[in-house]
């Protein structure tokens, strides 16, 4: 019984680091369709969303079974109840990726992002993948250095950030009052992207420790509700 338990757990670990995969691959391929105005890329990403999605239910509904049949303790509960954290911070990380892909569908046949910030999103992107594939790595190795490391990989997705807002708000910018929108909403997009890849580390350090860092005992959703943040979301480009 104890080996069968072992192996769900290590099933979990598995489809945690699956789910890693897909969103990295969500997230290129939706600013791949954005840069290029690619819509057929951008309905692919749009329908792909659905496997994550499975995988979450799946996930949880094994966690839910350990719960009920093994009554797991200390590190072993801490893994089953954790792993149903991480699984909705990376199904969301899809959602995410949808959002953008969406908002590329939603300006078809023309370009939601001006050339002259294509290269900035195109780095946005970049850090993006970089930071839930180290979010992978980390599940996969219980690594707490690299979970902490990720914070420096988000401070510099923040920068990125507020680069974006600040060329927005220049008083050279033209930019429609349409790209401004859709430029707001992608730079949220892809900064709660890496918001969750950092959630998900923190869950692996307490995983692994049985404790959080100091300062960060809420994630960013968490800590969102408690401030009574609204997020953005866009009405046309959610549909």
């Amino acid at each position: 019984m104890r080996d069968a338990f072992h192996e769900d757990l290590d099933t979990i670990t598995d489809q945690l680091v699956e789910m890693t995969h897909l969103a990295g691959s969500a997230m290129a391929r939706a600013t791949t369709a954005l840069l290029d105005a690619d819509v057929h890329l951008a309905e692919s990403v749009i329908a792909a969303d659905e496997e994550l999605d499975e995988m979450r239910e799946n996930l949880d509904a094994l966690s839910i079974d350990l719960l009920a049949r093994q009554q797991p303790v200390a590190t072993d509960l801490r893994i089953v109840v954790t792993s149903m954290r991480m699984s909705s911070d990376l199904e969301r990380m899809g959602d995410l990726a949808r959002h953008i892909a969406k908002v590329a569908r939603l300006r078809y046949p023309e370009k939601a992002v001006p050339a002259s910030l294509t290269s900035h999103i195109l780095e946005m992107g970049q850090v993006a993948e970089r930071i839930v594939t180290k979010a992978g790595s980390v599940i996969a190795s219980k690594d707490t250095e690299t979970a902490i490391s990720l914070e420096k990989d988000d401070d510099a997705m923040d920068e990125l950030h507020r680069q974006l807002f600040a060329a927005l708000l220049s008083d050279r910018a033209t930019f429609t009052a349409e790209t401004v929108v859709d430029l707001t909403l992608l730079g949220r997009y892809y900064e709660r992207f890496a918001d969750h890849a950092v959630s998900v580390a923190r869950r692996v350090v307490y995983l692994v420790t049985g404790q959080f860092a100091a300062g960060v005992e809420l994630d960013h959703e968490e800590e969102e509700e408690a401030s009574g943040e609204t997020v953005l979301r866009p009405g046309a480009a959610s549909a």
